[in-house]
């Protein structure tokens, strides 16, 4: 694939560029609109025809720029562009979390007694290749219904327990600020609600879609969390950084859930410097999250122990904070995944290991001292 950069850098002067909705009228959805922008071999053309009609795919003009022509293993192409490896033979499935399980209602995943997730929009800026929601995106361009969000809401309201929401999709943030602005008031409303979370990726895929307007909007509604998803360094743009700044001035905190991809990020370097990146512009590396078995996803898929050899990697050479938890989603919920620091017991002794790889002493006796007892 070769890019006109001649006509993206055109694209790119005008004012249209900086309106999500111009991004979003003039997403690519199809070969024959990405050849508008791309000079495409034959074999191209076939790769995305077949495996683009297994999952739905759409990029905006903005990542469609950040596409690195010269280079066939480019981290933003794999991650949005559908390819071959979609289609080889795989054990995984539509629905690996089973969600449908946990769905008391069409859009609420209730795992935790808590928290849930309200999957109040199925429509994202891009298709990330690997999503593990494929089930719920994967139909014709609509929206979640209104009557599916009144549901949704009715049901937290009648459940004292839960005091976390984290509104999810799809992308939350493709609805418009009114929309958006309703359901955050009503949640605000039930007073057992204290926490409210959004999960967008559109800081990074459609960073004009944070605006002054959304911003001072959602400022109104804290304390509110917002929990994104940058997989590469390349994907820390100025535009991208800008939006970030913006969210963070508002007093918002921001989190971010990577997933580990091959040949994306599954190395020591590129995670250190993607963690690194987003902590300059004030976003807590939060989750690494293990592949799902998701079908179609056997070649971004990771082994699990390489996972952990790349966590253990950046343990003592880069700011604590700054390392996520590696983890694998399960139906369950999440489990943490991590080498043993733990070696064993010793007397009144516990032996750990160091991120230098030494064994340490640290004395700790079993028995505890009364602290009722003076000598």
């Amino acid at each position: 694939m070769i890019l006109d950069r001649d006509l993206l850098d055109r694209l790119a002067t005008t004012i249209d560029w900086n309106d999500w909705r111009w991004q979003m009228r003039n997403s690519i959805r199809s070969v024959e609109a990405l050849q508008n922008y791309a000079t495409l071999d034959d074999a191209e053309v076939a790769e995305l025809e077949t495996a683009g009609s297994r999952f739905r795919w759409s990029v905006t003009p903005y990542v469609l720029s950040l596409i690195d022509d010269t280079d066939p293993r480019c981290p933003i192409r794999r991650q949005h562009l559908p390819s071959g490896g979609e289609l080889a033979p795989d054990f995984g499935s539509l629905d690996p979390l089973q969600e449908g399980t946990n769905s008391p209602t069409k859009s609420v995943v209730h795992v935790y007694e808590d928290r849930v997730a309200f999957k109040v929009v199925n429509v994202c800026p891009t298709y990330c290749r690997y999503c593990f929601r494929e089930y719920f995106v994967k139909g014709s361009d609509t929206r979640s219904s209104q009557d599916s969000i009144r549901e949704g809401l009715d049901y937290i309201a009648s459940r004292p327990a839960i005091r976390d929401v984290l509104l999810t999709g799809g992308d939350p943030l493709m609805m418009s600020d009114e929309r958006i602005d309703g359901i955050l008031t009503e949640l605000r409303a039930m007073p057992h609600v204290e926490i409210v979370r959004i999960g967008s990726r559109t800081p990074c895929t459609l960073p004009q879609r944070i605006t002054d307007g959304l911003v001072a909007m959602l400022r109104k509604h804290q304390p509110l969390w917002l929990n994104t998803h940058f997989n590469h360094p390349d994907e820390l743009t100025p535009e991208a950084s800008r939006a970030l700044n913006a969210l963070a001035d508002a007093g918002i905190p921001i989190g971010n859930q990577s997933v580990l991809l091959a040949g994306i990020n599954d190395s020591i370097d590129v995670m250190k410097r993607l963690c690194e990146q987003l902590l300059r512009v004030r976003v807590r590396p939060y989750y690494v999250y293990q592949c799902q078995t998701l079908e179609g996803t056997a070649h971004l898929r990771v082994p699990i122990e390489r996972g952990i050899e790349i966590m253990d990697g950046l343990r003592g050479n880069t700011t604590g904070f700054g390392i996520p938890t590696y983890v694998l989603d399960t139906p369950d919920g999440k489990v943490p995944l991590s080498a043993s620091w733990f070696v064993r017991r010793d007397g009144d002794e516990v032996l750990v290991r160091t991120p230098r790889g030494r064994i340490w002493r640290e004395h700790n006796p079993v028995g505890r001292p009364d602290p009722t007892t003076t000598t």
